[in-house]
């Protein structure tokens, strides 16, 4: 028979600390949530005393969905934390817990409990302990009287203020909104920008940020005047007193978080810095594998711990908006030898260095199939870079010593649809095997030479404002119109549309490159190529010249399209990178093999 931790029930009700007291569940009882998660409340017994005053956390509500948590059973609470409510009640939140014994196992009450009032104390009896009554004995009316009774009592005063709440520091997991009087400590693992709205309403502003402590996670939003309160004091990796936010159920369509709740920041709340912040942990992650990721569905948020095995230069990209921004492809390599491709967007691309393959670990990455398996870090993602963290130093040590030595197999490259370096095919298979034929664009990679530019009509004038790249119509009075924008301008920016034709040892292939390509074959950025044309035309003329018969890596879309009832396939370069001649020996001799082995 297991032994309960006598006087447990009486120290958690005066708010006293007990380590890992050993507990009998009485009775349990489900609570529904209304709009938010279902809680379950909990009757315990230490063979003393009962209380019911004990309440499940919701990730511990699996335990009570799938029957582990039965009348009788023992169990060792390992984390639990007491809140006091409004009223001035306790309850007991229970964080983490074990079954030790099952309710078939212990068979009945342990002792003779009785319902514990404040300033009872009942001392262990002399008496040899009294037979343990089977679970049938026991009138369910007298538990469910008792558990009403119990919960309905006042509770000795709060602990000592802490900074900036006037309550004692709760763990963010212990967070819902039937509370108001809390504080809790926790380090800023992610800050957006502010973002601001405008709409029939009027106008208005907000920001968001991830934070953590050792008991979970939460997203915390401000707006309006809580971001000019607010914003500029929180720092990313500061740990900090956050008081009297309002809790609402999540919106999982912006948080990934492992939270069913979500906290608003009003005029009521404080944020006040932390200076003592060592037991902080720095991020909550749960690392998914690598090689594990190709069992995970299309869209799935994971966490994600690897090697910078290889970076690519920063690219920019025309959204459907006519919005440019930043890209930025890394591979990642963990101790599964698993290899992955990752896209950072915007500042994180522009700022990430990848020199002396650092450890990168990113938080709430979404999975895609394109290309097999890649992953994309959104502006909701959290990019570490060497965290301080076990996961870390681990996966140092190991590619210090051993990971350095393996290639790694790529599954970005495995599946070959498509994606940055995949699919690789010449530009005879290109027509062979009908690329582009089908309902959507295909996608390949190929290793071939500039043979032909067609400099005529290649640069055109477009709008100067940053989001737009259409072209200007010119007034003929100084003044330039853009239609998208409905303005004049008194300027203009030069932007590229070159014709190319690309070739390899079997075939040939015109080609569209827009802006970045464009450039990137030509050698010039095209605010220089427009004053060239106008200033020194054979000084243009020399510089298509010279980019002729270069040879580079292409990666292109491919798509039938049809003008005037003539069909045809239109290519399109989405990227060009300089051949790296140590990876294309690489899959020449990899090739070589395969059909020898044929």
């Amino acid at each position: 028979m297991a032994n309960l931790t006598e006087g447990a029930i009486e120290a958690l009700s005066s708010g006293n600390n007990v380590s890992e007291p050993v507990l009998q569940l009485v009775n349990i009882r489900k609570i529904d949530g209304g709009n938010g998660p279902v809680r379950f409340r909990l009757m315990m017994s230490d063979g003393l005393h009962t209380m019911s005053s004990f309440m499940l956390s919701t990730q511990l509500n699996p335990m009570a969905e799938n029957n582990r948590l039965a009348p009788n059973c023992v169990c060792q609470l390992k984390k639990n934390v007491t809140n006091v409510l409004k009223d001035g009640r306790r309850v007991v939140v229970i964080l983490d817990m074990d079954v030790i014994m099952s309710a078939e196992d212990v068979g009945g009450r342990i002792g003779e409990p009785t319902p514990y009032t404040d300033g009872q104390t009942k001392a262990p009896q002399s008496a040899p302990n009294p037979p343990v009554r089977p679970l049938q004995q026991h009138n369910g009316n007298d538990v469910n009287r008792g558990f009403n009774r119990d919960f309905g009592k006042k509770a000795p005063p709060a602990l000592p203020a802490t900074p900036g709440g006037g309550s004692k520091v709760v763990p963010i997991a212990s967070l819902n909104p039937y509370q108001s009087k809390w504080t809790i400590r926790a380090r800023v693992t992610n800050k957006s920008s502010i973002r601001t709205w405008s709409n029939s309403r009027g106008d208005g502003k907000l920001f968001s940020m991830e934070i953590v402590d050792e008991s979970g996670e939460i997203r915390v939003t401000g707006f309006n005047q809580e971001v000019d309160k607010f914003y500029s004091l929180i720092e990313t990796g500061k740990v900090f007193y956050i008081s009297k936010g309002s809790l609402k159920i999540a919106n999982k369509q912006y948080s990934s978080l492992k939270n069913d709740y979500e906290m608003t920041l009003n005029g009521e709340s404080t944020i006040i810095p932390c200076e003592d912040s060592s037991d902080v942990p720095m991020v909550q992650c749960d690392f998914v594998s690598i090689a594990d990721l190709e069992a995970r569905d299309k869209d799935a948020i994971v966490d994600v711990i690897g090697v910078c095995k290889s970076v690519d230069e920063v690219t920019r990209l025309t959204t459907k908006s006519s919005r440019e921004v930043s890209k930025r492809t890394l591979s990642l390599m963990d101790m599964s030898g698993k290899v992955v491709n990752v896209t950072l967007w915007g500042e994180e691309a522009e700022n990430f260095d990848g020199s002396g393959q650092p450890i990168v670990a990113i938080k709430g990455a979404k999975l895609s199939d394109f290309g097999g398996r890649s992953l994309s870090a959104s502006f909701s993602s959290t990019l570490m870079i060497n965290p301080d963290i076990p996961e870390a130093y681990k996966l140092r040590g190991w590619y210090d010593n051993e990971g350095h030595a393996i290639d790694g197999e790529s599954l970005t490259e495995v599946r070959g649809s498509g994606g940055a370096n995949t699919n690789w095919k010449t530009l005879a298979d290109v027509k062979t095997e009908h690329l582009g034929h089908g309902d959507k664009a295909d996608y390949f990679s190929c290793t071939a030479t500039v043979v032909y530019l067609r400099k005529e009509n290649c640069l055109y004038q477009a709008c100067p404002s940053q989001d737009c790249n259409k072209k200007v119509v010119d007034q003929q009075n100084g003044m330039f119109r853009c239609e998208k924008c409905d303005k004049e301008f008194p300027n203009f920016k030069y932007r590229l549309i070159l014709s190319a034709n690309i070739a390899d040892y079997g075939d040939n292939q015109w080609v569209t490159c827009f802006q970045e390509s464009a450039e990137a074959i030509l050698g010039q950025n095209a605010a220089y190529l427009g004053q060239l044309k106008e200033s020194n035309e054979s000084a243009f003329d020399e510089i298509f010249q010279q980019a002729n018969f270069n040879t580079f890596v292409f990666r292109n879309r491919v798509k039938l399209e049809t003008y005037n009832d003539e069909s045809r396939i239109k290519a399109t370069v989405m990227d060009v990178k300089p051949v790296d001649h140590k990876e294309y020996s690489k899959r020449l001799i990899m090739n070589i093999k395969k059909l020898a082995a044929q």
